[in-house]
């Protein structure tokens, strides 16, 4: 047969708005492209279209199904055949905007590995069908480690040169990004940034780089590339992919929760957010590439599940490899492999098991090496700030370093609440009718205070790496402009230089870097959400190691001056080099990106495959630890967490705790003095009425009792089941009328001449729903629903039927906890 045995199936008796009628039609979906269905989610307009998920639920196959006749003089045989023996298209599947039932997704797959396994011992050609389906995960993350890598390295060549275009252009060849343009020029030049062969956009048309008319010229070419960018990738968004733009991954942890949301993972998606990431970041908006990288690596792992049936046909066992995608995602965007298994494993993952965790662990290796031969920085590292320190921490600095994890916290806390505060006015107020000119006005603004200042002039990555550098003798950054002491014998320990006084250079540095901190806080607020691809790695980072690189240097000019110090006597002696002031960029960088994603274990391990600081672990837990403690005292939630929350997305948070003690009768619907809970009876209804009574109510499925005076339960059937399966027999079996009656027993009722042939649907009955009493306390039912993934779960008092309990009755109950508006849990 084709139902297996469900442990658990799934919707709720609950309301939804997809449906729209009672017949098979309201189920289908536009198959082609386009989006003349659309809602409005989260700031973006969903796609209803189902192309790039899940087959279309048409008619193909049913030509060639035989009818099922009665036999002569019209006269009903005792045995009717089940229209369900054969697989009827669309059944078992779900709706968009639906959870997925966990249980019966793994319960359907151990049936379709048992009946493989059984097959094997049979002949060579199963054996090696067995083979093959068991390789297949393993050739699955091959390709999506290949296809995310490779994508990843063509964003990181793009968005290089197109950042660089914005201030010149090479004349060797135009495709050349700066840095590339004067590799390729063999003498000695004078300038850190200037070689004969880049040419600044002045030069080219006034043929001259000194006086105010060149400065004002750069200036406006800068705004015009910034403002061309920007306005493409809005456009682009708007146009093609709604769900291309922001992060992505508050949507990617509620899909891995077991959400469905059509084509958020789909081809287009993909085209476009691959594009117009490239055109964001290079547009100079504070926003980094890491968080749309994950979203690019789940939608390649999403198109590539297609080509194996174990993962097209299966919701759950679809989510095992998005997980591992996820960790992917990570691992191009910093070159941190083990970093990014632990994030998925941390932050975004809800179903992680061991085998997941190998072939995450498979994936991400191949991710990474695909980026090492693409080479993408030209510098034989997997990022662009790899720095390696030389001298030791010493535990007078543990000080310091906890400061930094305060002040992590705490900018960590004050931005998701700026952040959401201006999400929320974006949802409720016209602002959120004019994307593209919110777009716009915030890049405009942003071209127009960065470009005076150096440190905002360039790009995220490239403000870190400055940040994270330690100065070496013949560096000419800013940050590097310290006196140089009269004998130049005076350095420290291996090719590190002496702790040295403080010169102008480096004091004028000091203050730009302080303007860029206060731009940098604030412009990341608003960017942060708009309708173009926004990741928070890169500008959380940037905030934190400014702020660390300018506590860095004012210890190291403590120490220079105060060696004799309590503080610093016997381990900074006068001469030595003490204190790193890029250690403190990193330990920042990390304390503030904890702040605002509560990251811990993951981050610790990405910081230090990013820089290659093994023996900083210490001082790096430290921060992390003390933000993240210090961000969760003024608020609870990640700004992953406060964006589910914010589009109402259904999401059980497993870090949410419920100090309430109330019951299940509390929660489930009916409540007292509601109606009666609508029920099919096992026997007795027929077709029409059980037609009529899908027409006349919203709810996603129906509890199946004994009958209406007993109300003992039998099992549940989902609606979308029952009109698919209504349909089926309508077309395909001769005689099932609205007068035909529907069976869930297990035996059919003696035939009646007159009677048309009954329709037996035991086959789609979940008939063993998981079912609470009505004392179960709440927490008790939050845990079952949270461990075992369910949709719904039915209470009962002694064994008879008193209501069901769904995902969004929960959801519901624990916003209303809270003091939080319980309808803002928009989805089912």
């Amino acid at each position: 047969p084709f139902v297996p045995p469900f442990t658990l199936t799934g919707s709720r008796a609950m309301e939804n708005p997809g449906y729209r009628t009672g017949s098979f039609d309201a189920l289908h979906h536009s198959s082609d492209d386009d989006d003349d269905e659309m809602v409005d989610i989260a700031g973006a307009t969903l796609d209803f279209s189902t192309t790039d998920d899940i087959p279309s639920l048409g008619s193909a196959g049913n030509e060639d199904h035989k009818s099922l006749r009665a036999s002569t003089n019209g006269i009903c045989p005792t045995h009717i055949v089940d229209p369900l023996e054969e697989p009827v298209p669309g059944l078992g599947t779900y709706e968009d905007f639906n959870t997925i039932d966990w249980v019966r997704e793994k319960s359907k797959d151990r049936d379709r590995h048992r009946e493989i396994t059984n097959k094997s011992r049979e002949s060579t050609v199963a054996l090696l069908h067995r083979i093959s389906d068991a390789f297949s995960g393993w050739l699955l993350m091959l390709l999506v480690g290949l296809m995310a890598g490779a994508l990843a390295g063509g964003i990181d060549i793009a968005a290089h040169w197109m950042t660089d275009l914005k201030g010149g252009v090479c004349l060797v060849g135009f495709w050349f990004n700066h840095e590339h343009c004067c590799w390729t020029y063999n003498e000695t030049f004078q300038e850190r940034d200037r070689c004969p062969q880049w040419k600044s956009w002045a030069e080219l048309i006034t043929g001259t780089s000194e006086g105010a008319f060149p400065y004002i010229m750069d200036y406006l070419m800068y705004i015009f590339w910034a403002l061309l960018f920007s306005f493409l990738a809005v456009t682009l968004v708007r146009a093609f992919a709604p769900y291309a733009c922001g992060s992505g991954i508050p949507e990617i942890k509620t899909i891995l929760s077991g959400f469905i949301i059509r084509g958020y993972l789909g081809k287009w998606t993909l085209i476009i957010k691959t594009i117009t990431l490239v055109l964001a970041v290079s547009s100079g908006l504070s926003l980094g590439k890491e968080g749309p990288l994950v979203h690019v690596a789940c939608c390649c792992a999403n198109i590539l599940c297609h080509l194996f049936t174990k993962y097209r046909k299966n919701e759950a066992k679809r989510r095992e490899v998005l997980s591992a995608a996820a960790a992917v995602g990570v691992s191009v965007a910093f070159g941190a492999p083990i970093g990014g298994v632990l994030f998925s494993l941390e932050e975004v993952s809800y179903y992680f098991p061991l085998k997941t965790l190998w072939r995450s662990f498979f994936a991400a290796l191949v991710a990474a090496f695909t980026l090492r031969s693409i080479n993408p920085f030209g510098n034989s590292r997997l990022v662009l700030f790899y720095v390696e320190f030389h001298a030791p921490w010493h535990l007078v600095e543990l000080a310091p370093f906890i400061l930094l994890g305060i002040f992590g916290g705490l900018w960590g806390a004050l931005f998701i609440k700026a952040n959401i505060a201006w999400c929320r006015i974006r949802k409720t107020t016209r602002l959120g009718h004019y994307p593209i000119t919110e777009v716009l006005v915030v890049a405009a603004l942003t071209a127009l205070v960065s470009y005076p200042n150096s440190y905002t002039r360039m790009s995220g990555s490239e403000l870190i790496s400055e940040l994270f550098n330690d100065c070496s003798l013949l560096d000419s950054s800013q940050l590097c402009g310290y006196v140089q002491p009269a004998n130049m014998s005076e350095t420290g320990a291996g090719n590190s230089l002496a702790d040295r006084p403080a010169g102008p250079e480096l004091y004028t540095a000091l203050w730009q870097l302080a303007l860029a901190l206060i731009f940098k806080m604030t412009i990341t607020v608003i960017t942060f959400g708009m309708k173009v691809p926004s990741g928070l790695f890169i500008p959380s980072m940037a905030v934190g190691a400014i702020a660390g690189r300018l506590l860095g240097v004012g210890m190291e000019q403590l120490a220079y001056y105060n060696h004799d110090s309590i503080l610093f006597k016997g381990w900074c002696s006068a001469g030595a080099d003490c204190i790193t002031p890029g250690l403190y960029a990193m330990v920042g960088a990390a304390a503030c990106l904890g702040g605002v994603t509560r990251m811990t274990v993951s981050l610790v391990v990405i910081m230090f495959e990013l820089t290659g600081g093994l023996e900083y672990i210490v001082p790096l837990m430290a921060a992390t630890m003390t933000s993240k403690w210090v961000a969760d005292a003024l608020g609870r939630e990640g700004i992953y967490e406060a964006h589910i929350r914010l589009n109402g997305y259904p999401f059980l948070e497993a870090k949410e705790e419920i100090e309430h003690n109330s019951l299940a009768v509390d929660v489930m619907t009916p409540r007292r003095g509601d109606p009666a809970l609508t029920v099919l009876t096992q026997e007795g209804m027929t077709v029409g009425e059980v037609e009529s009574l899908i027409e006349s109510t919203r709810f996603s499925g129906f509890p199946v009792v004994v009958s209406q005076e007993s109300q003992r339960l039998v099992g549940f059937v989902l609606r979308r089941d029952l009109l698919i399966s209504i349909d089926n027999a309508r077309k395909r079996q001769d005689g099932i009328v609205s007068a035909s009656q529907v069976v869930f027993s297990e035996h059919l009722p003696p035939p009646s001449p007159e009677a048309p042939p009954p329709l037996p649907l035991r086959g789609i009955m979940d008939l063993s729903p998981f079912t609470v009493t009505d004392h179960t306390p709440i927490d008790i039912t939050v845990d079952i629903f949270r461990k075992l993934g369910l949709r719904q779960c039915l209470v009962t008092h002694n064994g008879k039927l008193l209501g069901i309990i769904t995902k969004k009755d929960v959801l519901k109950h624990m916003a209303q906890i809270a003091n939080r508006d319980p309808d803002s849990i928009l989805f089912n």
